[in-house]
């Protein structure tokens, strides 16, 4: 199947913008426009790889992977490759759960804060007076 970049971008569940941001990183290829070499009239045109490169991308991303991250994935063979993907995967689990500890800290301090502007008391919103310390 062939398909313009907008047919791309719908096809992954993403914008044209993404797409071109993807192709900027070197994360999804940049088709040649068809026709002489250097003219600017052909339109670059996508298929199923791309298809299903753009929704590894979104995958790996939705699964905590970095961009950084998914590029070396994108660069390992799949049926050698496998003590570095775990490695990988290993890095991405350790960066989630500081993450999940820094959320988890963030949110005790935000219910704390809930919590003492709802007994109402005199003086300034405790939420409002920690945030401009």
């Amino acid at each position: 199947m062939s398909m313009t970049i907008g047919g791309l971008a719908k096809a992954g569940g993403v914008g044209v913008e993404t797409v071109r941001y993807y192709q900027r990183r070197g994360l999804l290829p940049l088709p040649e426009r068809p026709g002489a070499s250097g003219s600017a009239g052909g339109v670059r045109r996508y298929d199923d790889e791309d298809v299903r490169r753009l929704r590894f991308i979104r995958a790996a991303q939705g699964a905590g992977f970095t961009l950084e991250q998914i590029a070396a994935l994108l660069r390992l063979d799949a049926t050698e490759e496998r003590a570095a993907a775990r490695a990988l995967a290993r890095q991405c689990l350790d960066d989630l759960d500081r993450r999940i500890a820094e959320l988890d800290a963030a949110r005790g301090w935000l219910s704390r804060l809930e919590a003492d502007c709802a007994e109402g008391g005199a003086g300034p919103c405790p939420i409002l007076a920690a945030f401009e310390r």
